[in-house]
């Protein structure tokens, strides 16, 4: 939850028309496209990879508010699915289930608040500003 630069660096791996190896913070992930849309389906699609970055934020997000206030938060777990209607509009919908047995009822829905506040969601929401550079060969 820190001002930081990201760079993800994405290289095509030939192990089908869509697959790239992905290098970022030290890690290094593959995707790829499904095969009913031409990939090989050996790894996550974008789109897979966007709504797990909104469960995972959104998860953090809860857990950090309880740290910060020292409530008794066991587990919490969010469950995300994507789709885009006719119009190719995109929708989100989170399922939050939030474990505590000595969480208040107060607490608990302070906790679903803190859940829409997440940074990716927020992105998400309000949109971003993406420039692309050409690079010569």
């Amino acid at each position: 939850m820190s001002a930081q630069i990201t760079t993800a660096e994405v290289v095509e791996n030939g192990k089908s028309p869509y697959a790239v190896t992905i290098r970022v913070s030290g890690f290094e992930l593959v995707g790829d496209e499904p095969v009913s849309f031409g990939g090989g389906n050996t790894g996550p699609a974008p789109y897979d990879f966007l709504t797990t970055a909104l469960a995972e934020c959104t998860a953090m997000t809860i857990r950090w508010y309880a740290l910060q206030k020292k409530w008794p938060l066991q587990r919490v777990d969010v469950a995300v699915t994507h789709h885009k209607d006719e119009s190719k509009k995109d929708f989100f919908d989170k399922k939050i289930h939030i474990v505590g047995s000595e969480l208040t009822d107060e607490q608990r829905s302070k906790l679903y608040d803190v859940a829409a506040k997440c940074p990716v969601q927020r992105t998400i929401e309000n949109g971003a500003t993406i420039t692309s550079q050409k690079v010569a060969s």
